[in-house]
């Protein structure tokens, strides 16, 4: 009997909420359409962030059978305001991301499960030069305060993307980012220098995958107009 090939699936999820805040009282004002709870804010928490960091796993009777934090087994990223607002109502499962992505590291030789955001949730094409650094630059600094690490990967709001976008990125030391398969027109081979090579293959010809046609399963380098490079990986 042949022995099938296996087969791995890799789930991002992208957590986010806007500031709620009353700018005069900086508290959120109970918002009726979030019945029974508070506000937006509780309510998603309580349907969806603290339940994913205790999961339950049911037979077929319906009995538990295991209870799994399913950050552990994922990668993720968290809007910078949705933290800020956990941090002081939700703490427990604030603190559970938190320990998580430790976790993570240290089960996968220092690379942790989160990822950073653009500060504000910005559409990063729509933002000016200056405006796309400082985007960057708060979204890796209010990751490095919470989970006391540099960020590899950051999340660009809805996916949106453009050359000087993944420029500014690549510019502050992130290492990679998820896009959209519409994003990609076309690819080719880099050369074969060795493994660590950063120049395409000039003899290679480009092969055309717009319309999200390109293969989702493999990683891309993106060589950018400035000389940096930044890596991609595409959702299906």
């Amino acid at each position: 009997m042949a022995e099938l090939p296996e087969r791995y699936l890799c789930v991002h999820a992208h957590f986010y909420q806007p500031p709620r805040e009353n700018p005069w009282l900086e508290s959120v004002e109970v918002q009726d359409s979030a019945y029974p709870y508070h506000d937006w804010n509780e309510r998603v928490t309580a349907e969806c962030y603290a339940p994913n960091a205790a999961a339950r796993i049911l037979e077929g009777d319906g009995r538990i059978r295991a209870i799994l934090n399913n950050y552990s087994k994922i990668s993720f990223n968290f809007g910078p305001t949705l933290l800020s607002w956990m941090k002081e109502n939700a703490a427990d499962t604030y603190e559970t991301i938190r320990a998580t992505d430790a976790e993570t590291r240290a089960r996968h030789s220092g690379h942790g499960s989160a990822l950073s955001q653009a500060y504000n949730h910005m559409i990063m094409p729509l933002a000016n030069a200056r405006d796309k650094n400082t985007q960057v630059i708060w979204g890796i600094r209010d990751f490095e305060h919470r989970f006391g690490r540099a960020p590899e990967g950051m999340w660009l709001p809805e996916a949106a993307v453009d050359l000087a976008s993944l420029d500014a990125l690549a510019s502050h030391g992130i290492r990679f980012t998820i896009l959209s398969p519409q994003s990609a027109q076309q690819v080719r081979p880099l050369a074969k220098s060795g493994p660590a090579s950063k120049s395409v293959d000039a003899d290679a010809p480009w092969e055309d995958v717009s319309g999200g046609r390109i293969d989702p399963s493999r990683a891309y380098c993106v060589l950018l107009p400035s000389g940096r490079h930044i890596n991609v990986f595409l959702l299906r």
